[in-house]
């Protein structure tokens, strides 16, 4: 892995450390099983995704990365996130959202709360069981060596697209990936990969902002890919595994040609830069 060409201005930690009261999050209930351990956490979102997370869970177990997990809950109503269960699988908490909002709701509370924890990094994985977990260890080890926004790529030398939909590769490699490299200035690969990792002090900088309740479906990734580059923070992507099932119906929380316009309108709003922050 090749350092980053450019360096952002890193901008201090403002003092006193990060609350999440400061911030707009979503009302969520904590349940923590544990202490911190490590520098970094791993956030998995999840909303009824079923035995796909427990075995993911005890994928990550078995891999023993050096991350805390912290799981973050749309609102599961199949039991796949009992508590015991989740101890168990050496989980540190679970963080449940019953304020409004989808994916990115989900991902402002969870980041907050590992921010007022403490953690110098966060790495984030999809909870649906496509990724290779033995890929979250390239992640942390890429941003302790400084990148702060680091993406995970199926196509990058290395990785893997097992059984990727033809549809999903043609929106991603054709529409969304050009879209954002051309908007952030960094040429991704793979941007619909929820495969990623972010230093605190890129989700600190007050010209990101990311804490806003205007983040709420899927925006947020988007505009985290496009602002990292814009403000000369270090970016790389990392080669990744994502494998989807080879019969079974594909595991997706968009379905349908309006979930994909939908999702289409969100991107070019951010493309168009609707989500930067007010001038300070």
């Amino acid at each position: 892995m090749t350092r980053a060409e450019t360096q952002a201005e890193r901008r201090p930690i403002p003092p006193g450390g990060f609350r999440m009261a400061d911030v707009e999050v979503p009302a969520h209930r904590v349940d923590l099983f544990g202490p911190r351990r490590h520098t970094h956490a791993l956030v998995i979102p999840v909303i009824n995704e079923g035995q796909r997370i427990r075995a993911q869970l005890e994928r990550i177990r078995t891999a023993a990365p050096s991350v805390d997990v912290v799981i973050a809950d749309g609102g599961s109503s199949d039991g796949s996130l009992e508590p015991g269960f989740l101890t168990g699988a050496g989980v540190r908490c679970l963080l449940t959202k019953t304020g409004p909002g989808k994916l990115s709701a989900q991902l402002r509370m969870a980041y907050a709360w590992c921010l007022e924890q403490g953690y110098e990094g966060i790495v984030t994985i999809d909870g649906n069981g496509k990724d290779g977990v033995d890929a979250i260890a390239r992640f942390v080890q890429a941003l302790q060596d400084g990148y702060d926004l680091v993406q995970g790529s199926r196509y990058r030398p290395g990785g893997r697209a097992v059984n990727t939909p033809l549809d999903r590769h043609i929106g991603n490699r054709l529409v969304h990936a050009p879209l954002v490299s051309l908007a952030g200035g960094f040429w991704y690969t793979d941007t619909t990969n929820g495969f990623r990792g972010y230093s605190r002090c890129f989700l600190l900088d007050p010209r990101v902002a990311p804490f806003r309740s205007v983040f709420d479906r899927y925006s947020l990734l988007f505009y985290l890919s496009i602002r990292a580059p814009q403000l000369k923070y270090a970016v790389c992507e990392v080669p990744v595994e994502r494998a989807y099932p080879p019969k079974a119906k594909t595991p997706t929380k968009i379905n349908g040609l309006s979930g994909r316009l939908a999702l289409l309108r969100e991107l070019l709003d951010v493309v168009a830069g609707k989500f930067h922050p007010a001038a300070r």
